[in-house]
């Protein structure tokens, strides 16, 4: 089969691998559809924590399902996507219901080869039924499915006021998962056109453009001077994520979906004030990602609004370095296999 293979940062090349035997515990995918994310694009620039070379990169996934294995309930050629975060079963966060955060966690596409490739063997536990969605819709499932862990773990309630920080498709996911738990959103980010994606597409209520307004001065207006009570960083940047601090509400809570490598920089006169709740949110559940697939077919949540570029496997070398310049205006790329 034809795989693709990020060999060191910046560098991605198209080779032939065997096509996976399965395994007692597995089945055996046929990819559809790769959606192209923050993940994969970390690595390609070298800057993905929890990242060895060479590896092939994707784990937003539709695909056939060529071989259900041992997959009770699931049948030969039905459309599927599955939870790539492949989890011990045994550990403290697993035997907790924490499977996401799994203490020996394997995640597709980063700890272990993806699915940029023609077939794909994944444990069979973490199958999910299609539902009657699209491939292209399947695909968006998994980064959506973080948006709605994070709104999850905020524990948002009707009228409350949310800083989201960062419009990439993660972002967008917070919002529409915060929007429909009843908050009024804000978006901040420093590219106007995916602010304005946010208020065309989204509905959100607010944006601020980081880069040229003052986002103090704006939330004080914005909240008449209470400040969001939840706060949810979505960059993975260290001086967007540090910054954020002082946009909380006394008593506010603080979600970090984003990630970055360096340490978190924070007065702690001034977290400790406002007795604030600082939290990380990583990966997603099954609940997370069946919320996301009942939204998607009641209409609540459009998946197609986010594709805004296409390509064929064979063309994803050529096109992956120019989806990392804002200027092309990428919310989220899919490669059709």
């Amino acid at each position: 089969m034809k795989v693709l293979t990020c060999t060191t940062p910046g560098k991605l090349e198209y080779g032939i691998a065997d096509t996976p035997q399965v395994k007692p515990g597995s089945s055996l995918l046929k990819i559809k559809r790769i959606g192209i994310c923050g993940t994969d694009l970390h690595a390609f620039e070298g800057t993905q924590p929890f990242f060895s070379y060479p590896r092939i990169l994707g784990h937003e996934l539709a695909a056939e399902l060529l071989d259900a294995g041992n997959a009770k309930g699931f049948k030969k050629g039905e459309s599927v996507t599955f939870i790539p975060y492949f989890n011990c079963g045994h550990c403290i966060a697993c035997r907790s219901g924490k499977p996401n955060c799994c203490v020996n966690i394997q995640v597709c596409g980063v700890h272990t080869d993806g699915g940029m490739a023609e077939y794909l063997q994944v444990p069979s536990n973490l199958l999910v039924h299609g539902e009657g969605l699209s491939f292209d819709e399947l695909a968006l499932v998994e980064p959506l499915a973080i948006g709605a862990h994070g709104v999850r773990r905020a524990n948002i309630q009707p009228g409350e006021i949310v800083l989201v920080i960062g419009a990439g498709p993660i972002g967008l996911g917070i919002m529409e998962f915060a929007r429909i738990a009843g908050a009024i959103v804000i978006a901040t980010d420093v590219n106007p056109q995916r602010l304005a994606f946010c208020k065309n597409n989204l509905k959100v209520a607010h944006t601020i453009n980081a880069k040229d307004e003052n986002v103090m001065e704006r939330l004080k207006e914005i909240t008449n001077g209470d400040m969001p009570t939840v706060v949810i960083d979505a960059t993975g940047n260290q001086k967007a994520i540090n910054s954020a601090f002082q946009y909380m509400a006394h008593g506010a809570r603080y979600v970090l979906v984003g990630l970055q490598r360096d340490e978190i920089i924070v007065s702690h006169p001034e977290f400790h004030k406002r007795e604030a709740t600082l939290m990380s949110s990583r990966n997603a559940t099954r609940e997370d990602f069946e919320h996301v697939i009942r939204f998607m077919k009641s209409g609540l949540v459009d998946p197609q609004t986010y594709i805004t570029h296409r390509v064929t496997f064979d063309e994803v070398k050529d096109q992956f370095e120019s989806w990392l310049n804002p200027a092309n205006g990428v919310i989220k790329a899919m490669v059709e296999v």
